[in-house]
């Protein structure tokens, strides 16, 4: 009973941990996604028109942070396009939907995402939903002379104002020239941006939106609390009790049924005996310690059952499955899960190196070759140094993989390559696509190319072991 409690804790605890790197993953995904909707394209400008000129046009939408014009060597002129990245997605939002074919030098120019936008798509359009239920607006291009009390005054005349804030300068001590009100209702929000966008206050027309970013900048879902030891404890107890009592009632002829593969002892009837291991979140950022990938909790030994003629179920934690069964039926069992069970190599060249011996095993490799052919997983080598890392990797791998195909996760795995403090430290790359045919694609392409002075190796990767967290292939 007490091996079935600590089971029990550590299939809580590893589940718990699981929904903290997933919540963890969401912040992630969200903050990439509010980077990428502060970046607006501007096309068709001007040859004769500089940085100052694209600044000046675009700055009453919001502090901008960059501004990217791409230069020809050879003319010395910037190629018609350029890149305005805002520090907040609000104004960049306010750009898109003013500036497109406005009238800049003689030239209508062009206004919209950059092209890497789709592959965050779905989650900018979370973002987007989630702001139209709040009541709450952006306002920009406020005189510096005006202070939020006097911001309040005049837009509480739309309804009740919960929060009026107007973000301050910490070295010149005024605020930025921009801010956010919150109503108590999204008809008084509402109201407000149709009535005062464009509206003249002090010498300057306000600009009036939808505000995008929560209050929190990049909130998430609420993360679960972890329970009180004395009640994770209980719990445990509980759950376990139940588990022992069903286990109890299962018939001793299931266990000795031979028609059914080894593996039936692990039955749907039982799956809640076993942690639910195997599932990868999709971890992406890479500055991390070496051997880890971030989102990913280091999988504790998988307790398996022990089934007798005789006495219940219970949870125990070696490593082996024994079953009561006469000599002869017992052997046939434990060849056929060391059958399953064999330590195959996990490379190609080695897999067409390796001595195959018996039909059974010789289907195997087979199989596992043509996985590999199959999967929509594909892992890039020597394509950057350790000393390489940086948060910015994952969304240039993803840029570039996503030439080829739909690009599901990105993962940036640090594997030391002996248990010296001292050992060598490479990095791979694994890229989860959503189809085998565009992951082929990418392989095709990728491998063999050369990226910062180093020749890439890209090959596929087995799906489920990439699936299962298994990354050491």
């Amino acid at each position: 009973m007490e091996q079935c409690i600590t089971s029990v804790l550590a299939k809580q605890t590893l589940a718990h941990q699981q929904q903290q790197m997933s919540n963890l993953q969401v912040q992630a995904q969200r903050q990439r996604a509010l980077a990428l909707m502060c970046r607006v394209y501007v096309g068709s400008i001007s040859f004769e028109l500089k940085e100052d000129t694209i600044r000046q046009a675009f700055q009453p939408f919001g502090p901008i942070k960059n501004i990217n014009m791409s230069w020809d060597p050879a003319t010395m002129k910037h190629k018609g396009f350029a890149f305005v990245e805002y520090e907040l997605p609000e104004a960049a939002q306010m750009a898109l939907d003013q500036m497109n074919a406005v009238m800049v030098g003689g030239r209508n120019i062009k206004v919209g995402r950059p092209t890497n936008m789709p592959q965050a798509q779905p989650v900018v359009d979370q973002i987007i939903r989630e702001a139209e239920t709040v009541p709450r607006i952006y306002v920009t291009s406020i005189h510096t002379d005006l202070s939020s009390e006097d911001i309040k005054s005049v837009f509480e005349a739309f309804g009740k104002i919960l929060s009026c804030h107007l973000p301050t300068d910490p070295t010149t001590g005024k605020h930025k020239c921009y801010g956010f009100i919150e109503y108590g209702s999204m008809q008084s929000a509402q109201d407000a941006i149709a009535s005062m966008n464009l509206f003249d206050l002090g010498g300057q027309y306000l600009r009036v939106g939808r505000a995008i970013t929560p209050p929190s900048g990049t909130a998430a879902p609420s993360q679960p609390q972890a329970l009180p030891p004395a009640a994770a404890v209980a719990a445990a107890a509980a759950t376990a009790k139940i588990q022992a009592l069903d286990a109890v009632s299962v018939p001793v002829s299931v266990a000795l049924n031979l028609a059914a593969p080894a593996t039936s002892l692990f039955g749907s009837h039982h799956s809640s005996l076993l942690p639910q291991v195997g599932v990868l979140p999709p971890a992406v950022m890479a500055s991390n310690a070496p051997g880890l990938i971030t989102g990913v909790t280091p999988i504790p030994p998988i307790p398996t059952i022990t089934v007798t003629s005789t006495g219940p179920v219970s949870v125990i934690t070696p490593q082996t499955v024994t079953v009561a069964l006469p000599p002869k039926e017992e052997v046939e069992v434990t060849n056929a899960m060391e059958l399953q069970m064999m330590d195959i190599p996990q490379s190609l060249s080695e897999q067409e190196n390796m001595t195959i011996s018996g039909t059974s095993a010789r289907h195997m490799v087979m199989q596992r070759l043509q996985r590999n052919s199959q999967s929509p997983v594909i892992v890039l080598r020597n394509m950057v140094g350790i000393e390489d890392l940086d948060d910015e990797l994952e969304a240039e791998v993803t840029e570039e993989c996503g030439r080829y195909g739909m690009v599901n996760r990105v993962v940036i795995y640090q594997e030391r390559q002996g248990e010296e403090e001292d050992a060598e430290v490479i990095v791979k790359i694994f890229v989860e696509f959503n189809s085998p045919e565009e992951a082929k694609a990418g392989s095709d392409a990728l491998n063999g190319r050369w990226f910062g002075g180093r020749k890439v190796e890209a090959t596929p990767y087995d799906q489920e072991k990439f699936d299962s967290a298994d990354l050491s292939g």
